[in-house]
């Protein structure tokens, strides 16, 4: 009895290593063109050499096609070299390369020499070297390609089913592209890039020296010294210790810097612990500054305002209201035309709102928008310099409330 069962289990196992020696063979297409050179080895499998241009071996079960100017099959290694004009094929990779090894055993491929990976969504890899691992039952869940040496990957953001409605009537659908010293692509959307990484797309460009994406989500986390530059109808420019960026519809929509954040527009400069953008048809829609360890603080040319937060509602990029919260400070330069003062004019509250004249200013031309009106609330204080009566005195007169 004990027999018949070790029997069958040594039957079963046989079956399943001849399984997966039968799903994992590739066979060469053999041409007249081609010369072909084949040694036995004592494990009963064989060494086969092919040149002549134009080699073709394919792997059924696994749908794959390799070309090549040569082939070499190791058949003890279970491993395929492939050289010259490199070509692979397979339903979830198309690579190109000028050298390409095949490790069967972990379903493993390693390409040199001017790669070129197409992934199925149309996204592109181009670089010196890449490791492509394939995704296959019991070995491993999901694809993973990997690439050193600074390469280049094109990802193309896939089109929507409907657009909205509140699309920019020019806004572009073009691809983002990533360059970094390292990059490893998870399946078919999750990207990790490091070593210097540059970002350009159609509505911003981004630096870092880690990046991390997930393209189905749209969204981005920049690490080490990231930076971002808005290629809109008003550019700007955002760092911090770490950036955020979330997309909808292949448009920016939010993006958030945590950690000594400073974002610069319009020469007025913006800085605090985190810094909050909203963006819609690319043209900032709103910002908010806030923190916990500093202040937030908006300065411009002759103006600055600290208060615990601060949030800025500019729809289509025309500014039309600013809220400092909590502990609220602003101070301006004194119109010195009339009189001489080192000093500056200032408010102080609870809260500061100041309202803006969006009638005068143009679309994105909010660095050259009017105060209208400006208020302080709560324990509200202020001090102001006025043209004294007495023209001939060159000193101001003082208002205190």
């Amino acid at each position: 009895m004990r027999g018949v069962l070790a029997a069958s289990i040594v039957a079963v196992l046989l079956g399943a290593v001849q399984a997966g020696a039968q799903e994992a063979s590739c066979t060469l297409v053999e041409k007249r063109s081609n010369t072909i050179t084949r040694y036995r080895l004592p494990s009963g499998e064989a060494n086969i050499f092919v040149g002549g241009g134009g080699v073709t071996m394919r792997c059924p079960s696994r749908g794959i096609t390799l070309v090549a100017d040569s082939i070499e099959q190791y058949g003890d290694e279970r491993r395929i070299f492939l050289l010259g004009r490199v070509s692979y094929r397979e339903p979830r990779l198309a690579l190109a390369s000028n050298y390409l090894t095949y490790f069967l055993a972990d379903e493993r491929i390693v390409a040199s020499g001017n790669v070129v990976a197409t992934l199925p969504s149309g996204s592109t890899l181009r670089g010196p070297q890449a490791e492509y691992r394939r995704a296959v039952a019991r070995v491993r869940d999901v694809s993973e390609l990997h690439s050193i040496g600074r390469p280049t990957v094109t990802i193309v953001r896939q089109q929507p089913r409907t657009r909205p409605a509140t699309a920019a009537a020019g806004a572009t659908d073009g691809p983002t592209t990533v360059t970094a010293n390292v990059l490893y692509v998870r399946g078919d959307s999750l990207l990790y890039a490091s070593g210097q990484v540059d970002i350009v797309r159609t509505d911003f460009g981004a630096r870092g020296d880690s990046v991390f994406m997930n393209t189905s989500t749209e969204y981005m986390r920049l690490m080490r010294g990231p930076a971002i530059e808005g290629r809109g109808g008003r550019p700007f420019t955002l760092t911090g210790t770490l950036i955020d960026l979330f997309s909808r519809s292949r448009q920016l929509d939010r993006v958030l810097a945590q950690g000594n954040a400073n974002a610069t527009s319009d020469g007025m400069t913006l800085s605090s612990d985190t810094i909050e953008f909203r963006v819609a048809d690319d043209l900032l829609q709103a910002a908010a500054a806030w923190g916990r360890t500093r202040q937030a603080e908006a300065i411009s040319q002759s103006q600055r305002i600290t208060a615990d937060s601060i949030n800025v509602r500019m729809p289509a990029q025309r500014v039309q209201a600013m809220h400092a919260l909590g502990n609220a400070y602003a101070e301006a330069s004194p119109d010195t035309v009339r009189f001489m003062t080192a000093d500056k004019d200032w408010l102080r509250g609870d809260t500061i709102v100041a309202l803006f004249d969006t009638v005068t200013a143009s679309p994105g031309d909010s660095a050259r928008a009017e105060i209208r009106e400006i208020i302080a609330f709560v324990a509200a204080r202020s001090y102001q310099h006025m043209p004294p009566r007495d023209t001939s005195l060159r000193c101001p007169a003082i208002s205190y409330v």
